[in-house]
């Protein structure tokens, strides 16, 4: 087997090496907690018989390989277990709010990308330039500076100063009613998006600079294209190649500052869960969200894997 789909299947084999590796550090983190599972989720004031039969009901009275079997169909079938806080399943509670913490972080990295991209190209373009010198402190600036302090400025700035957009985040049960409220979204969006532009405008600058010294740039230039031409119909696309990767491989990133911008905002979505679970010692919820970030970045890194080889297909041959 050979060339791109080669490639796939073993890039699909390493995926599924690693969720399973995933899944077994999910396994361990359960059997880690304080007092094993059974206390953890009782807590202090439960009995030796209550803790007896919840040993027995979940199956932690048998041996560590028949309960990581178990705990693996169960994945399988979907089951993440119970909320005993909320009263209700582990993976109801994710349905629900995945796809509003999805549909934060993708309207954050679009936002985030449309500015990087020509920013690190202005950079590049004007390296040692006063623009350039003045771009990049702006870019460290923002780099350095914590999502909920950016949050704090942007809702003192603009819900308080200037009561141009809400402080609260909207807080629709559907995809639709949050896009509904969009100016409610603003602030979240704009916070998040502030704290990856500084990484991908370094990145893109980098990347553009090393295409710059390439020879194919000054073939292109001793065929007379212009510089126009030659920045976007060749640096670009090259150039893209390493923000693609780091889109993929910041997903565990993207999801620590969604957890912030949405107990800012009191936003509904996968961070907040996160967040009142850890404050409630939810500890079924807390893993849940902890496996369910652990695919993401898997899937990610894996889709990753595969853009890069689309747009470079040198790495087909040698990956």
């Amino acid at each position: 087997m050979t060339g791109f789909t080669g490639f796939l299947v073993k890039r699909f084999l390493q995926a599924i090496v690693v969720l399973f590796l995933v899944s077994v550090i999910v396994f361990v983190l359960l059997h880690m907690l304080p007092g094993g599972p059974a206390r953890a989720i009782l807590g202090p004031k439960g009995t030796p018989q209550q803790i007896e039969h919840f040993n027995h009901q979940q199956g932690y009275d048998r041996s560590l390989p028949m309960q990581y079997a178990m705990y693996l169909k169960r994945l399988l079938t979907g089951d993440l277990g119970d909320s005993f806080k909320l009263n209700s399943p582990v993976f109801d509670l994710l349905k629900q709010r995945l796809p509003k913490t999805l549909l934060l972080t993708v309207l954050s990295t679009v936002l985030a990308v449309v500015i990087a991209v020509p920013l690190g190209l202005l950079q590049a373009v004007r390296r040692g330039k006063a623009s350039d010198y003045a771009l990049t402190g702006l870019a460290f600036l923002l780099y350095a500076t914590p999502v909920f302090f950016l949050g704090l400025i942007m809702i003192i700035l603009f819900a308080q100063v200037m009561p141009v957009f809400p402080a609260e985040a909207p807080q629709g049960e559907t995809i639709g009613a949050l896009l509904g409220d969009f100016t409610g979204l603003i602030l979240p969006v704009v916070t998040m998006a502030f704290g990856i532009v500084a990484m991908f405008s370094r990145y893109m600058r980098s990347a553009v600079l090393d295409n710059l010294t390439e020879e194919y740039v000054r073939t292109a230039m001793a065929k007379g294209q212009s510089s126009r031409r030659i920045m976007v119909r060749h640096v670009m696309r090259n150039a893209l190649i390493p923000l693609a990767t780091l889109l993929g491989l910041y997903l565990p990133t993207l999801f620590s500052g969604a957890l912030v911008v949405e107990s800012m905002f009191n936003y509904p979505g996968m961070g907040l869960l996160f967040w009142n679970a850890a404050q409630g010692s939810d500890f079924p919820v807390l893993l849940g969200v902890t496996l369910v970030v652990g695919v993401a970045t898997v899937v990610g890194s894996l889709l990753t894997d595969v853009l890069y080889a689309v747009l470079d297909p040198r790495i087909r041959s040698v990956a």
